[in-house]
């Protein structure tokens, strides 16, 4: 079978990423769907990295909260060879990155990890908000202690699986000029 279809749309003015590393961490998964309940639905697959504010503003349009998140993900429609749409927020992933840093050794300021560190928690949180989507679309859910314990063991073997193939992509958050 060949590999699905996937959209890939940045919405986010700072966030860079290899389009064909993520499709591949994709079909990677894809090509493990019978681990994880078979997957999602064949079809196109739509993937759409934005910033926090307009994640918000769909959080809040289609599932009445306007709280920020990390990831929605909206079904698709077999019938019409729509897999479903995984939104992230770049923002939010970059947010629990700094979250854990570390004290600076002058003036006691915090100051994040090593550059290369940071680049590489950057990008494994955002691939776990992709695969964190995926399954979602594959029939997990997390709104139930039980439910939410099936997710996070899923997502483990996934982030294991695509770190065995090699296939985890590498995103990087741009500085703005001036």
């Amino acid at each position: 079978m060949p590999p699905r279809p996937i959209s890939i749309a940045t919405r986010h003015p700072r966030l860079r990423l290899d389009r064909r590393a993520v499709r591949r961490a994709i079909h990677t998964l894809d090509a493990h769907a019978r681990k994880f309940r078979g997957g999602p639905p064949s079809g196109e697959l739509s993937l759409v990295f934005l910033t926090d504010a307009a994640l918000a503003r769909l959080h809040a349009d289609f599932l009445a909260d306007p709280a920020p998140t990390d990831v929605i993900t909206f079904g698709g429609n077999p019938a019409l060879r729509l897999a479903g749409e995984i939104c992230v927020s770049a923002d939010a992933a970059l947010r629990q990155v700094n979250s854990f840093v570390v004290p600076a050794l002058a003036g006691g300021r915090r100051a994040p990890a090593k550059a290369g560190t940071t680049t590489t928690a950057f990008s494994a949180e955002l691939t776990l908000y992709l695969v964190h989507g995926w399954l979602h679309l594959a029939g997990y859910d997390d709104l139930q202690p039980a439910k939410k314990r099936a997710m996070r063991r899923a997502e483990a073997r996934a982030l294991q699986l695509l770190r065995a193939a090699r296939a985890l992509p590498v995103f990087t958050f741009a500085r703005l000029a001036g």
